[in-house]
């Protein structure tokens, strides 16, 4: 006859090196929530993780002072070193006409001048341009006397819903400015970086001609 007991019958192993519970998977969980919540708990009693001193350093070296020309009028201000010139026209010196259209330098409608040349003011640093001469929309007029390029865009309809407008228009003054305006084909090619979602493209060139003593 056979002795083995069936397996269910077979009585756990003692006196082995295993013989101690192994821990359950109720009692690990609990474990590990009780050493996790010390850990934060030690973190928040004993205090924060950084040094106050050095987030205010960071934050000091973050800010820097500049001092340029806007539309004539000398201006000094400390801003964050991740300004855009454009953030600094619009949120710091209330010079609204400047407009973000794409904020990625693709649509020209925050085209300004610096020191005469055009740039996009949504991807110019405001921190660089310590001394700079910058020229916005409003700086065109005399008082109540439009810019010839002004009057240009009223006399040729050059416009629709008129938010590209203010771009388009510094755009004309510095394609003007660097003389290339010897056809219709080269202002559009020169003109090219400011987008009217309007369609208005053939009479805005002919407004740049217009200006340029072409017709």
């Amino acid at each position: 006859m056979s002795t083995e007991l069936p397996e269910a019958a077979v009585p756990p192993p003692t006196g082995s090196i295993g013989s101690s519970q192994a821990p359950t998977r109720r009692t690990f969980i609990a474990t590990t929530t009780v050493v996790g919540g010390a850990v934060v708990a030690g973190g928040v009693i004993g205090g924060p993780l950084f040094v106050d001193d050095e987030v205010a350093a960071a934050e000091a070296v973050s800010q820097s002072r500049v001092s340029l020309t806007v539309n004539g009028t000398g201006r000094t201000v400390t801003v964050d070193n991740r300004t855009s010139l454009l953030d600094l026209l619009r949120e710091h010196f209330g010079l609204t006409g400047s407009k973000k259209g794409c904020n990625a330098g693709a649509c020209g409608a925050c085209t300004v001048l610096v020191d005469g040349r055009r740039v996009n003011s949504c991807l110019t640093l405001a921190v660089r341009l310590e001394g700079a001469e910058v020229t916005t929309i409003e700086g065109l007029a005399d008082g109540d006397e439009l810019h010839p390029l002004q009057q240009a865009f009223i006399d040729e309809d050059a416009f629709q819903c008129g938010y590209c407008t203010p771009g388009q228009i510094m755009s004309g003054v510095g394609c003007i400015k660097e003389g290339h305006t010897g056809s219709p084909e080269e202002i559009r090619e020169w003109m090219s970086g400011n987008i009217c979602r309007c369609g208005c493209y053939v009479k805005i060139t002919r407004a740049v001609e217009q200006t340029a003593g072409r017709k």
